[in-house]
């Protein structure tokens, strides 16, 4: 027996060389993995001085290998790609994921919450509404299961929670628009159905007078999550009163620059970094989209293998008998430059 004393099975897999995911496998069924890594990981126990909880590991065999994911929409593809991500992570870990869509409703959400019950799920991942999620129900579903949240936070029920962090993405944005042409006013919905938004305009006012320039923000009506045809319909009227103070935009999202975009073309605007171009236009997410819009739209990235990964690991900890960390964990973003900004 080796000397090195083994805490928990995160530590365990990382001294073994082996994922964690594939350790948890293992000690659920020793015959669900290869027999080449069966042997590594029999090898790595007889070196290390470790052995699972075996209480909290039959606690978990009372469980069914269900694992639920809930996000607002499954038609946005920010939400279909993480959910994808998270989806495969699962798999490898022998857990069996169903994915649900909320549709933007507090009301379908509170349901799918109630279906999962019935489930017996191991845990769940939950994208929440935000703003009109039910916090009662959230609250007393997360008391009753595993439960970790991503993308959007309920800061105040002092659950975990994993996701980006919003200020950052609009700080370095702005930096870049400065650096490379006027400063940008700030376009969003007065009514934003993502409480994300309202941490990416904090962060832009931040950034703006941090550089010495005044904030300026345009506010358009709309709410709920058809994003694209607000900023093309409400963007497309702010284009035409000379809503916008500087020919630079920063979108609260990728979804309003796309429809945003659309207006400028309707408009017979240019967009874009060249001398013939009237107004630059950025967002925010990098929305597997952005890369083909006309002219490709210049974002701040969110790291979608970081979130997904670390929300995974994070849930299979809860569901493994251990304490669950009450905070938040945020991931910063990447920006990404394009012709549109």
């Amino acid at each position: 027996m080796g000397e090195v004393k083994v805490k928990n099975m995160e530590e365990f897999a990382a001294l073994s060389g082996i994922s964690r995911p594939t350790v948890s496998k293992y000690f659920n069924d020793p015959g669900s993995v290869r027999s080449s890594t069966r042997e590594r990981i029999e090898a790595a126990l007889e070196r290390y001085d470790y052995r699972p909880n075996i209480f909290a590991m039959n606690q978990n065999r009372k469980l069914t290998k269900n694992v639920g994911i809930v996000v607002p929409n499954v038609a946005d593809p920010f939400f279909a790609e993480i959910a994808r991500k998270i989806e495969q992570r699962c798999v490898a870990a022998g857990y069996r994921p169903t994915l649900f869509s909320s549709h933007g409703e507090a009301s379908h959400e509170v349901d799918i919450l109630d279906t999962l019950r019935s489930m017996k799920p191991a845990g769940v991942l939950l994208a929440p509404l935000g703003r009109a999620s039910d916090r009662g129900a959230v609250e007393k579903f997360c008391q009753e299961v595993p439960t970790v949240l991503f993308d959007s936070n309920l800061n105040d029920l002092g659950l975990s929670f994993v996701g980006s962090d919003n200020p950052q993405f609009s700080r370095l944005i702005v930096d870049y628009l400065c650096r490379t042409g006027a400063p940008p006013c700030f376009f969003e919905m007065k009514n934003p159905s993502n409480p994300n938004a309202n941490r990416r305009r904090q962060g832009y006012i931040m950034a703006m007078e941090a550089l010495r320039h005044k904030p300026s923000i345009v506010r358009v009506d709309g709410e709920g999550w058809d994003f694209e045809e607000i900023g093309r319909r409400e963007g497309g009227r702010a284009l035409e009163n000379k809503a916008f103070t500087s020919d630079t935009v920063l979108c609260s999202n990728d979804r309003l620059a796309i429809g945003l975009l659309t207006a400028c073309y309707e408009q017979g605007l240019r967009v874009g970094r060249a001398p013939d171009c009237v107004i630059r236009i950025a967002g925010q997410d990098d929305h597997p989209f952005a890369r083909y819009t006309c002219p490709p739209l210049t974002t701040i990235a969110q790291d979608y293998e970081a979130i997904s990964r670390h929300a995974v690991d994070t849930l299979f900890r809860a569901i493994e008998g251990e304490e669950s960390p009450r905070d938040a964990t945020l991931f910063e973003g990447r920006l990404v430059m394009r012709d549109s900004a």
